[in-house]
């Protein structure tokens, strides 16, 4: 059962005196996150009324957060979003969704553990993969994936020789 809010990023300081947050966005882009009009924080709602990408980053300015003071007793919190409405890209799907996947060898079937992790280097999403005594590191892109079924809490891959390794 997926979440109905879904953790989107974390306010990692202030901006002006105004009271603005500087949000790292856990997301493909800041500009996703423009697209809310509500963030939760520890889930309280929070109207957003206004919101910009900068430097990679987001500023937002929070309704009930007018100034520096009350910004500062919001840093380091998690910001959530409500994920009702959101849709994807087909082949898409959240981090936070994909996170305990059961990971399945789409040749023999043999369960091979979890997913643990998934990295996010330039190129493409990497999944950690943790099972028995050993990890898998696979590259999420259509050579390696067989199939994801994200309701169904299992992916299918596809091994080559060296991508397991003894924990």
């Amino acid at each position: 059962m997926k979440n109905k809010f879904l953790e989107a990023g974390q306010i990692v300081n202030t901006h002006g005196v105004q009271g603005e947050l500087k949000i790292v966005p856990w997301a493909d882009s800041p500009e996703f996150l423009r697209g809310f009009d509500v963030f939760y924080i520890d889930g309280a709602p929070f109207k957003v009324l206004s919101a910009r990408a900068h430097k990679g980053n987001i500023l937002v300015r929070l309704e009930g957060v007018s100034d520096v003071n009350a910004a500062m007793r919001l840093k380091g919190k998690i910001i959530s979003i409500d994920r009702t409405g959101v849709v994807l890209p087909e082949g898409r799907h959240f981090i936070a969704d994909l996170i305990g996947l059961e990971v399945r060898d789409a040749a023999s079937g043999e369960v091979l553990g979890a997913i643990a992790d998934v990295l996010t280097p330039p190129a493409h999403e990497v999944y950690v993969v943790k099972g028995g005594c050993h990890e898998y590191m696979i590259p999420a892109v259509d050579e390696f994936l067989a199939e994801t079924n994200v309701e169904g809490g299992y992916i299918r891959v596809r091994l080559i020789e060296g991508m397991a390794s003894d924990v």
